[in-house]
């Protein structure tokens, strides 16, 4: 397989890092931490994280023992060393933080080959369980704590007694339950796996080995180094790799699975698989590895100083790594491998130098590697561009297609984008005569194309629509049994009718109509017009087919046009009245006005005596419920009621008012003039008495009815009341036809107009009535009216007569009052004071001397006093009324005064000018009058004035000037003499 780049490179990390300690004999890493041990017990770590690095000596300065193994944890933190010389063997602890390690005497003689930490539990401070595996077969639990200085425990667990050999690798994974923690432990020998499980401590699982087999998988073979390694992806083993004799036995690991092995263990291994060595020899000698690294997806195999990469999945050899050595290590080769599985790192080893295997996009390839093996869905998975997958989905297709599943291929065509054009995948079904695989590419196609290709997806959706309807036609000319066809033929008349809802708005409308049209799909076609909301052309096919409710349900709709409603109404009601008028009765957005040509053509048409009258119910419903007030409504109704055989319907209408509770609403809508023409026309007699009285032709109303009944003509003669006049006139006409309509006896007549008089409430008399007998009649017969009438005649002269009487009495009383008003007077007590200013009204003062307009008499000032007591001087009573009244008031008081001052200085010039002054007298005397009226009609302490004085301040902003202006006015005239008199 060829690559663009190597995927696994090598660099020289460190040359000489043993520091001179020897050479180097082991090596562990993690999280980015190298510890190395020499062959003279030096324990050196290199921290490439902080770039910090030392050494320690675990040989006691004695030089002659090495370090047979060393152990790294995943976070770096924890380290085990096993030292061995002269026999004797030390297994050491020491954290990354101490200086100094420290000694596992429980360990003491035991040699460890291998180590498995617990990667979801440990952490920097603490071990938690670790298992270490020993060369004697034994199997022992650690646990450390970095602040006690010393390990917990070391204990026991688990000895090969069936075959004894050491143990070469280990590895451990947990699983946390609601019952406890499980563990899975597996390990390897030079020829066995072993694998165990449980719930609890480690302790307690191995055991209850003691009395259960244990499950191993033997591969007998020579090896010299066997290993175990997990490959770890967040934090979770995902698959494993065993060195062993026979090959490398690799597979998945599910931690989840339920699956038991006959001896009651848990099987945790899926798809394993084993690489033998001879596909790496290439046809030559077969050469084991001497170890391994596990990647996600290659095995990196140590063959001598190479490091071949073998891919997992396709067990090809695909890339083969070379080590810059020197001379000196040349000959003796790379040592080992190792893996720091938190950086994603591997290094390889000699006795001197380090080098790192860096690994860059390792997955590119892979989906290249699942297609050659037929396995789609991981062949995706690893795609990482659109190129790739349209591949992937190119051969699935082709590989589908020369099988003869064209559906299937007509599906992973319709994914690919740019592998193969979309007129060549449609000539490929087109060429073979698959149709119904086409429609599905198609179909397919729509679902993977992006909403911005709009063009694209009309012409295909377009397409199929016409690939469908030739489906529906092939089957209905295909000869098969009925019951065969008819469920294949509703199947895709179904799927249809999916695809037009689905693709409703990416079809051409009008194409679609016609291709619909064109195959004769009457049904589709109506079906594709109601998602398109083209609702006219649904209802005029519902109409056709005679199915009135379901074109009335199409017309509910809130997305249809009003509009509809009044273009279908005349066939609709028609079709079915009942239904149609329901259906407009359930919204209140409709004008009846324009369902009147609906209306008028379903009445015109003839209806059984007894059946309901649908219109009638309609117009009903709009007038009394929705108060309608077009007049076109209400004289439709009213020339339906007019031709029914009963007219009470018809009266009762006249007769409702439906503005009542309106302002300056009229009581009827309708046209009366149609109304009278109409109820004329259908000799509706007293629905015409009931139109002329409404429109306040009484006459003719009274005229009509006495045609039809008296007693009607009686009840409309008695609706005037504010005409007495023409009330009297029309009980005239009721009583002309009364009596000459009667055919009994004489006297008989006349006792009946006689009772007729009673009727009227005494607006008709006897003379009233007599004009209308013959000429013949005796006067006997009415001997009895008429002296009733002569009585009544002189109750009233008498009453007349009386009220004269009482009218010259009180004409006698007022002329007596008039004259007693005349010597009215009034005693004032010499010291009575002014209600206003609290002086004495009879005392003379220089401020009272003289009043403006008003003659003095001695030395007192003009005063006014009322009938209720209180007296003013007319100065105060001026000041007083001018203050507490109105502005305009105010200002007429104030200018009768100054009319009078005026009027009383020009006499005097006159005097001595002539004899003018005589004529003046009268006007100044009437000014003095309208004066009196304005300031003295009622006492200001008793009367309105007063009462008005609660609500108002003392003295209003807006006043203030009439104090002002009084009290200047008062200044001018206080140096004249006044006149006092008595009111």
């Amino acid at each position: 397989m060829e690559y663009r780049r190597q995927v696994f490179s090598v660099d020289l990390l460190e040359r000489y890092a043993a520091k001179g300690h020897g050479v180097i004999t082991c090596m562990a890493s993690g999280n980015d931490v190298i510890v190395l041990g020499t062959s003279t017990g030096w324990l050196i770590r290199h921290d490439f994280g902080v770039g910090d690095s030392y050494d320690v000596d675990l040989s006691s300065g004695r030089g002659d023992q090495s370090i047979h193994s060393i152990f790294v944890d995943p976070g770096g933190s924890h380290c085990i060393a096993t030292v061995v010389g002269n026999g004797a063997s030390d297994t050491y602890y020491m954290h990354a933080k101490w200086s100094k390690p420290r000694v596992l005497s429980a360990l003491r003689g035991r040699v460890v080959n291998t180590v498995a930490w617990n990667r979801q539990q440990i952490t920097e401070a603490s071990t938690r369980e670790v298992i270490l595996g020993t060369e004697n077969g034994q199997l022992y639990e650690l646990f450390v704590d970095e602040k006690d200085k010393r390990e917990k425990y070391v204990k026991f667990l688990f000895e090969l007694s069936e075959l004894p050999e050491a143990f070469k690798g280990l590895q451990m994974e947990t699983a946390t339950l609601n019952i406890g923690t499980r563990y899975y432990v597996m390990a390897v020998t030079p020829t066995r796996l072993y694998s165990f499980t449980g719930i609890g401590s480690l302790e307690t699982i191995f055991a209850s080995y003691v009395e259960r087999a244990v499950h191993f998988m033997e591969l007998p073979g020579e090896i010299p180094n066997s290993e175990l390694h997990f490959f770890i992806k967040q934090r979770r083993a995902v698959h494993f790799a065993w060195l062993s004799g026979a090959g490398i036995y690799h597979g998945g690991l599910n931690f989840g699975a339920q699956n038991r092995s006959p001896n009651g263990d848990e099987n945790f291994v899926e798809n394993k698989a084993l690489l033998d060595y001879s596909k790496l020899s290439d046809g030559g000698e077969v050469v084991k590895p001497s170890s391994i690294a596990l990647s996600e997806f290659h095995f990196l195999l140590l063959i001598g100083n190479r490091v071949k990469v073998v891919n997992r999945i396709s067990e090809q050899i695909v890339e083969e790594l070379q080590f810059d050595q020197t001379s000196e290590s040349a000959s003796k080769g790379i040592i080992g491998l190792s893996i720091d599985a938190s950086a994603g790192l591997f290094y390889a080893y000699d006795e001197n130098s380090i080098f790192q295997v860096s690994v860059t996009d390792e997955g590119r390839d892979m989906w290249k590697v699942y297609l050659d093996l037929k396995e789609y869905a991981a062949a995706l998975v690893n795609c990482s561009d659109s190129f790739q997958r349209d591949q992937v989905y190119l051969e699935q297709a082709e590989a589908a297609f020369s099988a003869r599943d064209f559906f299937r291929a007509a599906s992973f065509f319709a994914k690919i984008n740019y592998a193969l054009s979309f007129e060549e995948i449609t000539l490929k079904f087109i060429s073979i005569g698959e149709q119904d695989a086409l429609r599905t590419f198609l179909l397919r196609k729509l679902d993977n194309l992006v909403k911005d290709d709009k063009c694209q997806i009309m012409m295909i959706s377009t397409w199929a629509t016409e690939l469908y309807l030739d489906k529906i036609n092939r089957l209905l000319l295909e000869d098969d049994s009925p019951e065969n066809r008819n469920s294949e033929y509703q199947s895709i008349i179904m799927e249809f009718r999916a695809f037009l809802s689905d693709s409703k708005d990416v079809l051409d409308e009008a194409t679609t109509m016609k291709l619909l049209e064109s195959y004769g799909r009457v049904d589709e076609l109506v079906y594709f017009a109601s998602l398109k909301e083209q609702h006219e052309i649904v209802v005029h096919h519902y109409i056709q087919q005679g199915e009135a409710k379901r074109a009335l349900n199409v017309l509910q709709k809130p997305s249809v046009s009003v509009d509809l409603q009044y273009k279908f109404a005349p066939d609709l009601i028609m079709l079915d009245a009942y239904e149609t008028v329901e259906s407009w009765m359930t919204r209140k957005d409709l004008n009846p006005r324009k369902l009147i040509p609906a209306m008028m053509s379903y009445s015109s048409e003839p209806h059984a005596k007894n059946e309901t009258h649908e219109v009638i119910k309609y117009l009903e419903f709009c007038v009394h419920r929705l108060q309608n007030e077009d007049p076109g409504v209400h004289n439709l109704l009213l020339s339906l009621y007019a031709k029914k055989e009963d007219d009470s319907a018809l009266l009762r209408f006249l007769q409702c008012k439906f503005g009542k509770g309106r302002s300056s609403g009229p009581d009827f809508f309708y046209d009366p003039k149609y109304a009278l023409r109409l109820c004329l026309k259908e000799k509706r007699m007293r629905a015409c008495v009931h139109i002329y009285s409404m429109m306040f032709m009484h006459e003719e109303a009274v005229a009509l009815a006495l045609q039809v009944d008296p007693e009607l003509a009686m009840a409309e003669a008695d609706k005037v009341e504010d005409d007495e006049d023409l009330r009297k006139k029309l009980w005239l006409m009721v009583a002309k036809h009364v009596v000459e309509q009667e055919k009994g006896t004489k006297r008989e007549n006349i006792r009946k107009a006689i009772a007729f008089l009673k009727e009227t409430d005494g607006l008709l008399k006897i003379e009233d009535i007599l004009p209308f007998f013959p000429d013949f009649a005796l006067i006997d017969d009415f001997k009895e009216a008429i002296c009733s009438s002569l009585e009544d005649y002189n109750q009233q002269i008498e009453k007349l007569k009386e009220e004269m009487n009482d009218a010259t009495h009180g004409a006698d009383n007022i002329r007596n009052d008039i004259s007693a008003l005349a010597q009215r007077y009034t005693v004032v007590d010499r010291d009575e004071e002014c209600g206003v200013c609290r002086r004495v009204i009879l005392a003379a003062g220089a401020d009272y001397q003289r009043a403006r307009g008003y003659t003095t008499i001695g030395p007192m000032a003009p005063f006014y006093v009322f009938p209720c007591g209180h007296a003013f001087h007319a100065q105060c009573l001026v000041a007083h009324v001018t203050k507490c009244t109105d502005q305009n008031q105010a200002e007429y008081i104030l200018d009768l005064q100054k009319q009078l001052t005026l009027m009383s200085v020009e006499p005097k010039e006159s005097v001595n000018g002539g004899d003018d002054s005589i004529g003046s007298v009268a006007p100044v005397d009437k000014i003095r009058s309208q004066l009196d009226d304005a300031i003295a009609s009622e006492c200001p302490f008793c009367g309105d004035l007063m009462i008005s004085e609660i609500s108002r301040p003392f003295v209003l902003p807006e006043e203030s000037y009439l104090v002002s202006s009084w009290e200047i006015m008062s200044k001018n005239v206080g140096s004249e003499k006044g006149i006092s008199f008595v009111v």
